[in-house]
């Protein structure tokens, strides 16, 4: 049986992303601690890369272990474009620039994937993944604009694109939901 809280040190710059791993680790009786990261990632056609080398340099930096999440929207008709290239993408053409890319598409499956990398340092990194389906909406949907959330409808619910729903629901179906669950799930299996 534990014998303390779990604590992590999350490394991210995103307010966002940061509110949403608290939401779905605090749960678990796990406390969140934010990192800066100054850390530039390497560039990669693998989600699983970039998380781990992130972990794995910050880990070595800070001599303490160190959570990293990296993210990617892969939409098909477009080849599995942004993939892990979706934070450079946003921030150069945003949501907006995915819609005008997809006028006139019929097939509008995508999928969000989340790799959630944790790592002590002078260790290697453990990898937890999360998918979450779903399809490209039309137009822009939603108030919360966090990322590529109003334009991206989780076939797991109701039609809603991620914009649209509370923390709380996009937690029961997201993608970093779902890796996050499994690093929660691992180090309380560790710390027993």
């Amino acid at each position: 049986m534990a014998t303390s809280q779990i604590e992590i040190n999350f490394a991210s710059n995103n307010p966002h992303k940061l509110i949403e791993v608290k939401e779905i680790l605090e749960p678990f009786g796990i406390k969140v601690n934010p990192l800066k990261s100054k850390v530039r990632e390497i560039q990669s056609n693998s989600l699983e890369e970039i998380a781990a080398d992130s972990a794995r340099i910050t880990a070595q930096a800070t001599h303490k272990s160190i959570v990293v999440e990296d993210a990617g929207l892969f939409i098909e008709s477009l080849g599995g474009f942004p993939g892990p290239y979706s934070s450079y993408v946003f921030d150069t053409i945003g949501c907006r620039g995915i819609l005008r890319l997809m006028e006139g598409m019929a097939k509008r499956m995508a999928t969000f994937r989340s790799v959630v990398s944790y790592c002590e340092a002078d260790r290697e990194p453990r990898l937890f993944t999360g998918e979450t389906r779903g399809k490209i909406s039309l137009a822009m949907r939603g108030g919360r604009r966090f990322g590529y959330d109003p334009i991206f409808i989780p076939d797991e619910l109701d039609g809603r694109a991620f914009s649209e729903l509370t923390v709380r629901e996009k937690n029961r179906v997201s993608h970093r939901s779902k890796a996050f669950n499994k690093l929660a799930n691992w180090l309380l299996k560790a710390d027993e």
